[in-house]
């Protein structure tokens, strides 16, 4: 008998790849499922970046092995996109590094700085990867509390009062997911301090800052924060590129080392057209946040539109990528989005999907055309089937 290893049984399948398999079942079945579950962009890429990534196809060497660090020219454009849109200079030899997708740099993350039985803080809610790696990493979880009182941000003095002597890693994600929170600079500039002063390694999660926020935000613009952060980012979100799996990580060049020396072990580098495309994409102008802001902004009326049919309360201040939808009656979330799933065939995501604090809201995606959101709104219309 050949057994897994022991960690595995703290792990269970990622909630989506259990769920999908269900919902694909369902298609199967003729059932007519509109999913607004998943943050899977369904709009096109910039053309100028599909015809870039066509062209780098037939360059010399397209198909060799690549630097583990990227590209020069992909590097220096996304220092070009710090510098750009919030501000920020990076030397693009020592403080940026490109990934195979937000998740891949996590993970990264995890492995550079964790030891086994060392701590790590992580949101509820908050995207269920944090709790994944560490959990295979045989380190310990420390969730802490984010509530709508508090503007779905960390409270300090509760963390204070923890025991932080094992304590490495916290994990912040800010425009927040699931919630749609924008950053509070002076709540996070508290954690910051706390952070440096317990010797913790804050770490932002940024793959919504361009999706439908007025202010672009980045931790690095927080002071003190180049001494104890690291950013992560991605190109899923903001130019409709999830299949590329294209990210990168952000921060002083000793971290940035760190999680370098995991990587070259891991991979032997990202494919050349899509490193070409990436830069192509990073460098586009403000208008092309603006065209995919107006897509967005209609469709999030309509699911607020939903929401309100519903019964559900919405933050219409939130940002992001998703509508996180509060339920105001006595049934749990779900118990609520099963409803919708069999009896309305509208796929969203439960709250408790990404911790027990979500245990009353709903998470609706915005990758769904008008069209099929007008559908489910004339689904919901429709008198329950007896």
């Amino acid at each position: 008998m050949i057994s897994v290893s022991s960690r595995l049984q703290e792990t269970k399948e990622y909630y989506f790849s259990k769920k999908l398999r269900e919902v694909a079942q369902l298609k199967k079945q003729g059932k007519p499922i509109i999913n607004l579950g998943i943050g899977s962009p369904d709009l096109a890429p910039p053309q100028e970046v599909v015809e870039e990534l066509i062209k780098a196809t037939q360059a010399p060497g397209a198909y060799q092995y690549q630097a583990y660090k990227g590209l020069d020219e992909l590097r220096e454009a996304m220092c070009n996109f710090y510098q750009t849109h919030y501000q920020i200079r990076l030397d693009q030899d020592q403080e940026v590094l490109p990934l195979m997708g937000s998740k891949e740099g996590i993970a990264l993350i995890s492995m550079a700085f964790l030891n086994e039985g060392d701590e790590v803080l992580v949101p509820n809610p908050g995207y269920p990867t944090y709790q994944a790696a560490t959990k295979l990493l045989n380190a310990k979880l420390i969730s802490y509390d984010l509530t709508q009182e508090n503007s779905w941000h960390p409270e300090v003095k509760a963390l204070q009062k923890l025991d932080l002597s094992r304590v490495k890693l916290m994990w912040i994600n800010y425009p927040n997911m699931p919630t749609g929170e924008t950053a509070d600079k002076e709540k996070l500039q508290e954690l910051i301090r706390f952070a440096k002063a317990n010797s913790i390694l804050l770490v932002n999660d940024n793959p919504y800052s361009m999706v439908l926020t007025d202010e672009k935000f980045s931790i690095f613009q927080m002071e003190g924060a180049h001494d104890v952060c690291l950013e992560l980012n991605s190109l899923s979100k903001s130019f409709n590129l999830a299949g590329f799996r294209v990210g990168f990580l952000a921060g002083n060049s000793e971290f940035i080392s760190a999680v370098l020396k995991v990587k070259s072990n891991m991979d032997s580098g990202m494919f050349f057209p899509i490193q070409k495309a990436a830069a192509k994409a990073l460098n586009l102008d403000l208008s092309w946040f603006a065209r995919q802001n107006a897509i967005y902004k209609n469709r999030r009326s309509l699911i607020w539109d939903i929401c309100d049919s519903l019964g559900l309360e919405v933050n219409k201040n939130a940002v992001g990528l998703f509508v996180w939808a509060k339920i105001k009656s006595s049934g749990s979330a779900e118990e609520l989005a099963d409803e919708l799933l069999y009896d309305k065939d509208i796929f969203v995501t439960p709250g408790t999907v990404f911790g027990d604090n979500g245990a009353n809201y709903l998470r609706f995606s915005l990758c769904v055309s008008e069209e099929k959101l007008e559908l489910c709104r004339e689904r919901l219309l429709k008198p329950k089937a007896v």
